[in-house]
């Protein structure tokens, strides 16, 4: 079963492999440049192939060496990464390039990979696969979501994860195991897809068991979410001389070291309040913005003052002209916060 079940996926994956720019064609017998690879797969970590494609893009031309991205400073890295998720990520990023730059290649194999910062058991194995066609289970949701149902495995996820892992290591090939694992990645990102399977049209069709047993559409089963907590906090826009205060979050922590408007801590109550005397208005409405733990409503306050003040609340401030706010590498929190009080559309009269 293993080796027909292999080939009509590898067969399946010859016609219909999506496009992707990191990706080489199905077949080939070049390897692919390991830090487009690693680059793709970090940047996935987070967001969608469609958002990922034109940041990888833009990344490659600025940097294209690891040595180039080793090289570069981080507050350019973050801000290239802004819209991207997790700033952490980027600096993880910055932290494996510059370890790989000075070894003078990247490990070829999951352990080598899972000690470098910011590379998981998935990113790994996803690596150590396509880049160097190592035979290994890289276990995304779209490839949980096949496993679960080409076995029939109603144990919840994540505790379904090991055994979902178990089942389809008999199944690697020899050959070709990097077109494998992206051949598992497609299935399940155009075909097992997570609602109205296309089962008809899926290749795997006559091995798999959950389709056997009508059961597709219920798998895989995952524990109920925890509702997110809510998190509040107040932003200060304060405008002198048609430039906008900024400062830089702490270096730890969520957007750790990004440009940010000032404003205060996040805390389950809200506490609204002033960095200092002025006539302050709100914004009618909040920003409601969903992080992976949290979500957050943030008030904005806006005020103009005559002069423009060196520290607020004991930070440096940045003085960035308005129509240059786009340039300032904000995070998308702020960068939604910006177009807030635009749409709001109130001058700010000195």
């Amino acid at each position: 079963m293993a080796g027909s079940l292999a080939d009509d996926l590898l067969d399946w994956y010859g016609r219909s492999a999506r496009c992707l720019p990191w990706r080489l064609p199905p077949g080939s017998r070049a390897r692919p440049d390991p830090y487009g690879v690693w680059l793709a797969e970090v940047m996935l970590q987070q967001t969608t192939v469609v958002t990922a494609a034109p940041y990888w893009q833009r990344f490659l031309a600025r940097w294209p060496t690891v040595q180039a991205l080793a090289a570069a400073d981080e507050a350019e890295v973050l801000r290239e990464w802004a819209g991207l998720g997790y700033y952490a990520r980027a600096r993880n990023l910055l932290a494996t390039a510059r370890i790989v730059a000075e070894t003078g290649c990247f490990p070829e194999t999951e352990p080598g990979l899972r000690a470098l910062p910011g590379i998981g058991p998935y990113t790994a194995a996803a690596i150590a696969a396509i880049a160097f066609d190592q035979p290994c289970v890289a276990l995304d949701g779209n490839v949980e979501r096949v496993a679960a149902r080409l076995f029939d495995i109603a144990e919840p996820l994540p505790a379904a994860r090991e055994r979902l892992r178990a089942s389809l290591r008999p199944l690697l090939p020899l050959s070709r195991p990097g077109d494998f694992a992206q051949a598992l990645m497609d299935l399940g990102a155009t075909i097992c897809t997570p609602r109205a399977p296309r089962c008809p049209a899926c290749p795997l069709a006559r091995h798999c068991a959950a389709h056997a047993a009508g059961t597709a559409d219920g798998l895989p089963v995952k524990r109920p979410r925890p509702a997110r907590p809510i998190r509040h906090g107040t932003a200060w826009w304060i405008e002198s001389g048609g430039a906008i205060a900024l400062v830089r979050r702490p270096a730890r922590g969520l957007l750790g070291g990004m440009p940010a408007l000032p404003g205060t801590d996040w805390q389950e109550r809200p506490s609204l309040g002033h960095p200092f005397a002025s006539d302050w208005s709100r914004l009618p409405r909040h920003l409601v913005h969903g992080f992976t733990h949290f979500e957050l409503r943030l008030t904005i306050e806006q005020t103009c003052i005559a002069d423009r003040l060196a520290q607020i609340s004991g930070q440096p401030v940045s003085w960035v002209p308005i129509g240059r706010l786009g340039e300032a590498g904000l995070p998308t929190l702020y960068a939604r916060a910006v177009e807030l009080v635009r749409d709001n559309g109130k001058d700010c009269a000195e």
